[in-house]
């Protein structure tokens, strides 16, 4: 298969280097992005938002020549669901990595905007949920791979509007929530909620891990992108 990998926010193609041999070996075809405007200036990314995000991964899916499997982590699952929006018959499957399937009209996060832009704000910025299993060696090898975003990637609505995007089979591997833990969390998030129940075939399968397992465990993360793609 071919599988393109969507970075969260503040990371490029590299974050997925400890992911991606795995993958090969298994015999795929493996794309790993790196988005529009990361790390440019606000001079040259202050237009650029979600949709644009979108866009430029439709348009590697559309240079592919059948179906492929499309991979988000973290805010990076916003896009590849906008993608199964804009291209359901060329997906055959949406994984996502330690997020959900968000709504129409739902945006990413907000984090503090600098000179336009929204650098990384540091491992310490995010509660120990989401980092207690990167230790100090992982966290200063890391923090030189992040660049900032444009500033309107996370804030931006994104906008859903093919009921198809639902007949797409849906893999989330989450960190610490097996399907039942899951289900009873999403089922207080209103709209997520609606989302995730709208979708004719999902799995939820547990990491055993924080927010970036890529980096923490990604032998174990590997293996479980393997087993969604057999599916």
């Amino acid at each position: 298969m071919d599988i393109i990998l969507i970075p969260g926010l503040w990371l490029d193609a590299s974050s997925w280097d400890e992911v991606i041999p795995g993958l090969e070996a298994a015999g795929h075809r493996v794309h790993p992005l790196t988005m529009p405007g990361l790390g440019a200036p606000a001079s040259e990314s202050a237009e650029i938002g979600i949709a644009d995000w979108v866009d430029s991964v439709v348009q590697v899916v559309d240079s592919l020549p059948d179906s492929c499997i499309v991979v988000g982590h973290s805010g990076g699952g916003n896009v590849a669901w906008g993608v199964a929006d804009a291209r359901p018959g060329r997906v055959s499957r949406v994984i996502f990595v330690d997020t959900v399937p968000p709504p129409s009209g739902f945006g990413i996060s907000e984090f503090t905007v600098r000179d336009g832009v929204i650098p990384f704000p540091g491992w310490d910025y995010f509660p120990d949920e989401d980092v207690h299993d990167l230790d100090e060696e992982t966290r200063q090898r890391t923090v030189p791979l992040t660049s900032s975003v444009p500033a309107r990637v996370p804030t931006d609505q994104i906008v859903l509007a093919n009921r198809a995007r639902y007949d797409v089979p849906v893999t989330l591997l989450m960190g610490g929530l097996d399907q039942e833990a899951f289900e009873a969390q999403i089922d207080q998030w209103g709209p997520y909620a609606d989302e995730f129940h709208a979708i004719a075939d999902a799995e939820v399968v547990r990491i055993g891990s924080a927010h970036w397992p890529q980096f923490s465990v990604p032998a174990r993360l590997t293996e479980l992108l393997n087993a969604a793609v057999a599916r």
